[in-house]
């Protein structure tokens, strides 16, 4: 636990706690045991099997009367559904992003900026999109991502360097970037652009093209990404038949923009 949470007194712990065994759950990590549980959050057994039996008693966890193994119940559902009643950026982006994706036929994301990730808010899949790459909550390191660095592109020169040197990288693919200077001029690239574009930096033979959606201030919060394959396409002939369209959907969502 960090300084800053054992300093405030309204930090509770035990909820604290609850948290981290709802957290361990994750794409890889559908099915747990206790023991996995406790391995995956750092708690001790006995605290996780008190946590995980509450946590499935007020419907947060789901348990097997078999093998006695926890997994997330229809509650997640739920307060997903509640999220996104709740971002208004998600309904004034959906018609327009229903348009370019029956225009483009490829895949279409909107992504928001989640501490040093992406998390995709909208997919809207074409038919050659695999299932994880169709379901949305999905969080990526933004530094590897087109959306990432394009939002990136917006900030300040100083913030932009602070997130290339601090946030964090994973290799996703054997191609993905883990040089951070490559990263910095992928990023100063796109400041210059205005728009992202990467390769096989998640999936291999994925090309993925990012306009940022930008407030007032010019400072973005989100962007519109398109995935395609790099068997069909190549970075020419993206620029010339995505970008523009990419564009104008991200103009559009942007705040300020009109509504017609």
């Amino acid at each position: 636990m960090s300084t800053e949470k054992r300093q405030n007194t309204l930090f509770v712990g035990a909820l604290a706690k609850g948290l981290r065994v709802l957290r361990a759950f994750d794409e890889t990590h559908t099915e747990l045991s206790l023991t996995e549980l406790a391995a995956r959050t750092g708690l001790d057994k006995s605290a996780v099997q008190r946590l995980a039996n509450t946590l499935h008693l007020e419907g947060m966890l789901d348990k097997d009367p078999a093998t006695r193994r926890f997994r997330p119940s229809h509650a997640w559902l739920q307060m997903a559904y509640v999220y996104y009643w709740s971002d208004p950026l998600v309904a004034r982006a959906m018609p327009r992003l229903i348009e370019l994706s029956q225009q483009l036929g490829e895949t279409v994301n909107m992504a928001e900026l989640s501490g040093d990730h992406i998390i995709y808010v909208s997919r809207l899949p074409c038919k050659r999109t695999h299932f994880a790459a169709s379901v949305v909550g999905r969080r990526l390191p933004a530094l590897s991502t087109s959306a990432g660095r394009a939002i990136l592109s917006t900030f300040p020169a100083d913030e932009r360097a602070a997130a290339v040197e601090q946030w964090m990288l994973a290799r996703h693919t054997p191609h993905t970037t883990m040089d951070r200077s490559e990263i910095a001029a992928a990023i100063e690239e796109a400041v210059q652009q205005g728009y992202a574009v990467s390769r096989d930096q998640m999936i291999l033979n994925e090309m993925a093209i990012a306009a940022p959606i930008c407030g007032p201030d010019g400072r973005a919060f989100a962007a519109v990404q398109c995935s395609v394959s790099a068997h069909s396409w190549t970075a020419d002939k993206i620029r010339r038949n995505i970008l523009p369209a990419l564009q104008d959907t991200a103009n559009a969502i942007s705040p300020g923009a009109s509504r017609s």
